[in-house]
């Protein structure tokens, strides 16, 4: 891992649909000393002349950027993540303030990632359940909404004065951390036993594997708790197919 915790920190950008937009958020990601953008399903092209001249002498921050599929596929390897959203969820849930949750990403030896959403909508529920935390940045309740590359710019002015006064985080090491692609293995596994078991119904399961991705997500499992707990699902599969032979 390096030794500055910003490049530890993934930007991650879901369906951007403003070259220019993108090109102003490689402008301060590089001016705050992040160097490490993810676009997921991109809708504009990042690499357009509109976005090098918006993003002035950060070229090599667009020019780097990972462009993937989905927002899991841009989650691989992370093992703290952070959501922004402005919009309450279809269950409680506790925003917090950038200067509160972003010191949490802050660390010498984890991988993690803040995560956007699209102007025109921002993150849905299904995305922001592959989230630890959630962050929303107070404003003016007259006037609340910001642009995209505003939300990140104060996002990222955070990150970085966190960085110079030392607030970085001293963890577990990242190899004994679940990685959220191993967590989102482990729910689905779980959806399919507690289908099968009739806890779940389908009409419902989405909501309540909502409730419990978020108890999990805050536990901040390691690989070894989830190995343990696909150990219980397997032995409850076990059971049920006994059952019905």
């Amino acid at each position: 891992m390096s030794s500055n915790p910003l490049n530890n920190i993934r930007l991650i950008l879901v369906e951007p649909a403003g070259s220019l937009n993108v090109g102003s958020i490689a402008r301060i990601m590089k001016n705050m000393g992040l160097t490490r953008l993810v676009l997921v399903n991109p809708q504009c092209d990042h690499t357009s002349e509109e976005a090098f001249r918006m993003s002035v002498h950060a070229r090599d921050v667009l020019t780097s950027a990972t462009v993937v599929p989905t927002l899991l596929t841009a989650l691989e390897g992370v093992n703290r993540a952070i959501a922004t959203t402005a919009r309450p969820r279809s269950i409680p849930t506790e925003l917090e303030s950038p200067r509160v949750a972003l010191p949490w990403l802050l660390s010498d030896n984890l991988q993690t990632a803040l995560i956007f959403g699209p102007e025109d909508r921002g993150l849905s529920n299904l995305e922001l359940n592959y989230a630890h935390r959630y962050l929303y940045i107070p404003s003016n309740p007259d006037y609340p909404s910001l642009n995209l590359a505003q939300a990140v710019a104060i996002c990222v002015y955070e990150l970085y004065q966190l960085s110079l006064s030392s607030r970085v985080q001293s963890d577990m090491d990242s190899s004994d951390l679940a990685s959220l692609e191993i967590l989102e293995g482990y729910y689905q596994h779980l959806e399919s036993v507690l289908l099968k078991i009739g806890y779940l119904q389908p009409h419902t399961a989405n909501a309540r594997m909502e409730k419990l991705r978020r108890l999990f997500n805050k536990a901040l499992l390691t690989k070894e708790e989830i190995t343990s707990l696909r150990g219980i699902l397997r032995q409850i599969d076990w059971d049920q197919q006994q059952k019905s032979n």
